[in-house]
């Protein structure tokens, strides 16, 4: 049976709905508390804050923040962490909805490239490839046998020119306990 999907931008009214999404996809409190302090982080904006509903319940959530390379680069950079479907809700495409609808409201809005540390055999459906081989460097090393799950996504056509380097992500995220995957 298909349920209606509803996605739209999380408001603050909705901070609720996301720390529970957050607490029942990951089972703990560590996800729920870095996303509220990533919604607080003045470093991380601009946000892009994403609730899927189905039937007015709230089943996903994705986030995506800003970043920087470490050398200047007229590139715009988007980290997508976390992505959190309730569990009775996965495996129903609403993750693939979400990652989908915030890479098009990312690309029309100028982002260039969003990179993520997650399930590398997720991610690849979306594009996602292997970024330290392309030569971009994780804000904190990655264990060697996690190494593809840092991924990157070139979301705008026409980039040319090589640039590569440090991402630099959020203040709130700047604990090596977030880059181990």
């Amino acid at each position: 049976m298909y349920r209606t999907m509803i996605i739209r931008t999380a408001q603050d009214s909705d901070l609720d709905d996301v720390l529970s999404v957050e607490h029942a996809a990951f089972g703990s409190m560590v996800e729920p508390n870095l996303v509220r302090d990533l919604l607080e982080d003045a470093s991380a904006k601009p946000t892009l804050s994403l609730l899927a509903f189905q039937e007015g319940q709230a089943v996903g959530h994705i986030l995506f923040t800003r970043a920087y390379f470490a050398l200047e680069s007229p590139l715009s950079i988007s980290l997508l962490a976390p992505l959190a479907v309730l569990p009775q809700a996965q495996r129903q495409g609403i993750g693939t909805r979400l990652v989908e609808h915030g890479l098009q409201i990312l690309s029309k809005s100028g982002t260039d490239l969003v990179f993520v540390l997650g399930h590398p055999e997720y991610y690849p459906r979306h594009g996602f490839r292997p970024a330290g081989v392309l030569g971009f460097d994780a804000p904190y090393p990655i264990p060697e046998k996690n190494a593809n799950a840092w991924m990157v996504l070139l979301i705008r056509e026409g980039i040319t020119g090589a640039f590569g380097g440090k991402v630099i992500c959020a203040n709130k995220l700047k604990k090596p306990k977030y880059w181990l995957e």
